[in-house]
């Protein structure tokens, strides 16, 4: 339904991926609000991880892309200030039930306006 920006750190054959769960677009923010005509404002280009990878144009095509491979590369980082280690917060997943609801896996910096709010877990109900 949704792509999602997934970005394996570690070697192969180990578990070491993240998830992007969000981002601000600090470069084809014109690119990004023709894939996200519903965003009201910039910073709800990319909020949430299904939202950055419309604006970012990320689909299946990308599958194995590396990430480090420069400037010319699909996608590449681009390094910037890092987060003071007490604007790092933590909690669980959004939307995620069972035995994964109880994992602080879900990280953000406090007051970062593109960070999608935490939602609780909700059970599908089944039509009658």
């Amino acid at each position: 339904m949704w792509h999602c920006l997934n970005v394996v750190c570690g070697p192969e054959g180990h578990a070491s991926g993240v998830l992007l769960r969000a981002g601000e677009i600090r470069q084809g923010a014109e690119l990004a609000r023709g894939r996200r005509v519903s965003a009201r404002h910039d910073r709800e280009l990319a909020k949430g991880p299904a939202r950055l990878a419309t604006a970012l144009d990320v689909d299946r095509s990308l599958d194995g892309a590396d990430f480090c491979a420069g400037p010319d590369a699909a996608l590449s980082l681009l390094h910037g200030t890092a987060a003071r280690p007490d604007q790092v917060r933590n909690g669980p997943r959004t939307g995620v039930g069972g035995e994964g609801a109880f994992h602080p896996w879900r990280f953000w910096i406090d007051g970062d306006p593109t960070v999608s709010p935490y939602r609780a877990h909700a059970p599908r109900r089944r039509s009658a």
